[in-house]
């Protein structure tokens, strides 16, 4: 079942942060944990992260499991929230809605497949796209929190999670010239390559830079033997339309919902 692919290979890159996380800093309190077949992500009161992946699509969700969710969550001082795929059935709905359960985002799910590897990107003389070295964790960090320059109560968050995605994830960088102006990230699980992290510098803007890195990051998923793509978007938003103008398509739209 696509759908499950597509949400293991989220939560198992949400649960691969979290796992960094912890590592970094065991006073953090990260923590993942399978529940019936739902991860339930901890990486902070407050953060994004903090949620499950794929409630009721690896096993039929029961009252147990739900109740020992919640208490995951609230004994961390945390509240409760959910990414839901529709294809769960209404039955998830109506339980989450019967529990308080209010519907709070959405997003939609987005996916291409790989098979015959991906084309070769169109060169551009002066950008260039690499993979970056474990070591240039602060590099990459900065990058991307200056692509998010006009949003400074993100970007804290897009700063730590940028640094510890390389411990974790395939990193690149695109340079304009030399100069490092936009980021973006490649997870892999099971064949599903997940496309994240993507950033731009804002006096970079409009040189064609995540192109270059889509276009790189779906090669080297190919390379490594994924035959899916996926990213994830707003409904009807730029960059949902940047992503099906590249050969992307709506595999569902997910429900955020929040107790």
């Amino acid at each position: 079942m696509l759908a499950r692919r597509l949400e293991a290979t989220e939560g198992r890159g949400n649960a691969a942060f979290v796992e960094a996380m912890a590592a970094r800093d065991p006073n953090s309190g990260a923590i993942w944990k399978s529940i019936g077949g739902t991860l339930a992500m901890f990486a902070g009161v407050g953060s994004p992260l903090t949620q499950t992946f794929g409630l009721g699509i690896h096993a039929p969700l029961t009252t147990a499991d739900l109740d020992a969710i919640e208490r995951f969550f609230q004994t961390r001082g945390s509240r409760v929230f959910h990414e839901v795929c529709p294809l769960g059935g209404v039955e998830v709905s109506a339980l989450l809605v019967a529990r308080g359960y209010k519907p709070v985002e959405m997003s939609s799910v987005l996916f291409r497949p790989l098979e015959g590897g991906a084309p070769e990107p169109a060169a551009q003389a002066n950008l260039r796209v690499r993979r970056v070295d474990r070591t240039e964790g602060d590099l990459y960090a900065r990058i991307a929190g200056q692509g998010w320059s006009e949003s400074p109560e993100v970007r804290p968050f897009i700063e730590g999670f940028a640094h510890i995605s390389v411990a974790r994830a395939t990193c690149f960088i695109a340079e304009l010239e030399g100069t490092p102006i936009a980021t973006a990230a490649l997870f892999m699980h099971e064949g599903v390559a997940l496309l994240a992290g993507a950033s731009t510098v804002p006096g970079g803007r409009r040189h064609g830079a995540q192109s270059a890195l889509l276009d790189t990051r779906l090669r080297s998923a190919a390379s490594s033997g994924c035959d899916l793509a996926m990213m994830c978007a707003a409904p009807g938003t730029a960059s949902q339309r940047n992503a099906e103008r590249n050969g992307f398509h709506v595999a569902y739209t997910r429900t955020k919902w929040e107790l």
